[in-house]
C-alpha cells in the first residue's frame, strides 16, 4: 500500500484534528494498549511533519541534497526522491 509523502501528511493532519476534537461518551472506555498506540501514532505523524518541514527549510537555505541525505542517513538520491515533490509545492 505505497502512500506518497503527502498522502500521509493530510493523514496524520485528520487524526490530530480528530483526536483534538473528540469527546469521550459513556462507554468509551479502552485498553491502555490502545491509548499508546494512538498516542504514538499522533507523535510519528508530528514528528514526520517537523522533519518535512525542516528539509524544505534547508534546501530553502542552500542545503544541498547530498547534505540532506547524509543527515538522514540516506542517499542524496533518495532524500530527493522523498522530499522533492513536497519542496516543489510548498
Amino acid at each position: 500500500m505505497p502512500r506518497s509523502i503527502q498522502d500521509i501528511l493530510d493523514h496524520a493532519d485528520e487524526l490530530a484534528e480528530r483526536f483534538e476534537n473528540y469527546e469521550p461518551t459513556e462507554g468509551d472506555e479502552r485498553p491502555v494498549e490502545e491509548h499508546l498506540l494512538e498516542r504514538a501514532t499522533l507523535d510519528r505523524a508530528r514528528s514526520e511533519r517537523q522533519l518535512v518541514d525542516a528539509v524544505i527549510a534547508a534546501r530553502a537555505n542552500g542545503l544541498s541534497w547530498q547534505r540532506v541525505g547524509a543527515i538522514l542517513g540516506t542517499s542524496a538520491q533518495a532524500a530527493q526522491q522523498r522530499y522533492g515533490a513536497l519542496i516543489e509545492t510548498s
